[in-house]
């Protein structure tokens, strides 16, 4: 078996340290700082690489951790795994999406457990999971986003091989899996690759520190390691997609970006692979750009996430003004309609909160909708809360419903997060694993001190390091069988096969979406093709004016309702009862 590393920082030499051997490693003549050696290994070998007489390291391009980030590689086979379900691909388009976290989602924090709840996933309608990241890192339980061996997966999760065996199940019930992958930066703990090579540069910065190296001397290899990595996850473990977190974030000059050499690459698997995979960005530029197609000048990542359209809902919903929601919570109605018809509020208009304009518009008559992804909740916007309180720690169980109505009718690509289909009364906080006793006190600190700014008292706010945060944040299934949540479950379930079932829901045309809303009196009413969706957030009953030719001649047949509600009378007026919504056909 050939072992090679790029280690361009070994000035004399390298040695590859197999299991208890010692053995030289070559220069290689046709790659500037690369080693290599030969040496006979198998499914499970441990190896590292040690330089100029250093320590032994992990491989940069590990595919298996045992021991943690710290620890030795291994190696891993990965013809061995007999996959059992023939797959051919489940594109975005069309599609409901799920964001979980493994270390949370059961309290066994297993992929292996995580599989066995997948039926569910697919009884409910959802199309694809997406999978917080699963790279190792220190400790046992965390977000995940501190990972530091790109092309692992953690062991504590089962490691590769329950990856696959996930991947497998999921598939063999429908599911497609997309993987959240980091690419702007690395943890600060059990991080060697420093060591090896270029991989960071103080030429830019970054909320984490230097950043990752992606267009200063040396860029060209460290381009690779990601792209190898991501190439990797799709083709090694099946996977239908990546999402890619805060692409904002990375520092890139270079006339080819990242970005679109990563969305090349993955173009070309595809097309390889003969079956659809997609790539889901993280963004916060507000620029379309980035989900534009490259012959078409823009960067042709597949989707983003949309958190205009988060913030326009959530200030609606719960009247918040802090922060980044204080633009969205003047007019929370007119925001929310805005992200409907035009995708971003900040489309070139000025944000408060970052003090200059902000965002590029959408050309809606040529932007398909499901390039951008729409939701009430995700792991950032529970998470990064002080508490880690969900909606429905604050929300009616009507308002919810008229969360998951809008979200899910949307022209956007609906997602949800874990256990809100629902409304999970566990919250989902900040936790942590640091063995580090120095780091673990800095996080711990530092989270205290951010929330301090906000008026919160250092003993309100959940220690990361204690493993009871973590343990408040498993779902707790036994609410299903239970009211509201029982009830809540199977709107979800309703409003899903709704979508899948009324073409009209999953039209991507922008242009073709018409609302209208009232703000004083909390309703909005919106139109997809033939189908009239309404939700009424007030406490008070509502009478919303549809109009229409066929709505006033006896159109409008209730497909869905939170409460009970007629059509509209022969002026087209909809009588909607307090916190409720309804789906109309015939519009």
């Amino acid at each position: 078996m050939q072992f090679e590393v790029w280690a361009p920082l070994a000035r004399e030499r390298a040695v590859l340290r197999l299991e208890d051997t010692e053995l030289p490693m070559d220069r290689d003549p046709e790659r500037d700082g690369w080693w290599t050696a030969e040496a006979p290994a198998a499914d499970g070998t441990r190896y590292g690489f040690a330089l100029d007489g250093g320590p032994v390291l992990p491989d940069p391009r590990s595919r298996r951790q045992p021991d943690g980030p710290d620890g030795t590689s291994a190696v891993v086979d990965q013809a061995a795994y007999e996959w059992r379900t023939p797959w051919r691909g489940r594109e975005l388009p069309g599609a409901v999406l799920y964001e979980l976290h493994i270390g949370t989602f059961t309290r066994e924090g297993t992929l292996d457990a995580a599989a066995d709840q997948l039926a569910p996933l697919a009884e409910l309608g959802i199309t694809h999971v997406e999978l917080m990241p699963v790279c190792p890192f220190p400790g046992t339980h965390g977000w995940g986003y501190e990972g530091v061996s790109l092309w692992a997966v953690h062991e504590p999760y089962g490691g590769p091989e329950a990856l696959k065996r996930f991947v497998d199940r999921a598939h063999g019930l429908g599911l497609g899996v997309v993987l959240d992958v980091v690419h702007n930066h690395l943890g600060p703990s059990g991080n060697h690759l420093p060591r090896f090579g270029p991989y960071f540069t103080d030429t830019h910065h970054t909320p984490w520190g230097a950043a990752v190296n992606l267009d200063t001397p040396g860029s060209d290899e460290v381009r690779a390691y990601l792209l190898g990595s991501a190439l990797a996850w799709l083709r090694d473990f099946r996977l239908d997609g990546l999402r890619l977190d805060a692409v904002h974030a990375l520092a890139d000059h270079r006339a080819l970006t990242f970005l679109e050499e990563l969305s090349t690459a993955v173009d070309a698997l595809s097309a390889d692979l003969g079956r659809p995979l997609f790539l889901i960005a993280e963004s916060d530029l507000g620029d379309p750009r980035t989900t534009t197609p490259r012959a078409e000048g823009g960067l042709g990542v597949h989707a983003q996430w949309n958190d205009d359209f988060h913030h326009a809902l959530h200030t609606t919903l719960t009247g918040e003004s802090q922060g980044y929601y204080a633009d969205f919570a003047r007019e929370p109605l007119a925001a929310l309609a805005k992200t409907l018809t035009r995708v971003f509020f900040h489309d070139g208009t000025y944000s408060s909160f970052r003090g200059r304009t902000h965002g590029r518009p959408v050309e809606r008559t040529r932007t398909p909708a499901h390039r951008f992804l729409g939701y009430a909740q995700t792991h950032d916007q529970i998470g990064n809360r002080a508490l880690g309180d969900r909606l429905s720690a604050t929300l009616s169980p009507g308002l919810l419903a008229c969360a998951a109505l809008i979200v899910l009718t949307a022209p956007s690509t609906p997602m949800l997060f874990m256990g809100e289909e629902w409304g999970a009364s566990t919250p989902w906080q900040f936790f942590t694993d640091h063995p580090d006793p120095v780091l673990a006190e800095a996080v711990r600190t530092g989270r205290r001190r951010e929330f301090a700014s906000h008026g919160w008292a250092a003993e309100e706010i959940p220690d990361p390091q204690d493993p009871a945060t973590r343990e408040r944040s498993c779902l707790d299934r036994s609410e299903t069988g239970k009211e509201p949540h029982a009830r809540l479950l199977a709107w979800y379930r309703e409003l899903i096969a709704l979508r899948h079932g009324q073409p009209d829901l999953s039209d991507p045309d922008l242009a073709a979406t018409k609302v209208a809303y009232d703000e004083e009196a909390r309703w909005l009413a919106y139109r997809r093709g033939d189908l009239r969706i309404a939700v009424n957030l007030s406490a008070e009953p509502v009478r919303i004016p549809l109009g229409g030719t066929r709505i006033q001649h006896g159109g409008g047949r209730v497909l869905a309702a939170w409460e009970p509600v007629g059509p509209p009378d022969g002026n087209g007026v909809l009588r909607l009862p307090p916190e409720s919504g309804v789906i109309l056909a015939g519009g």
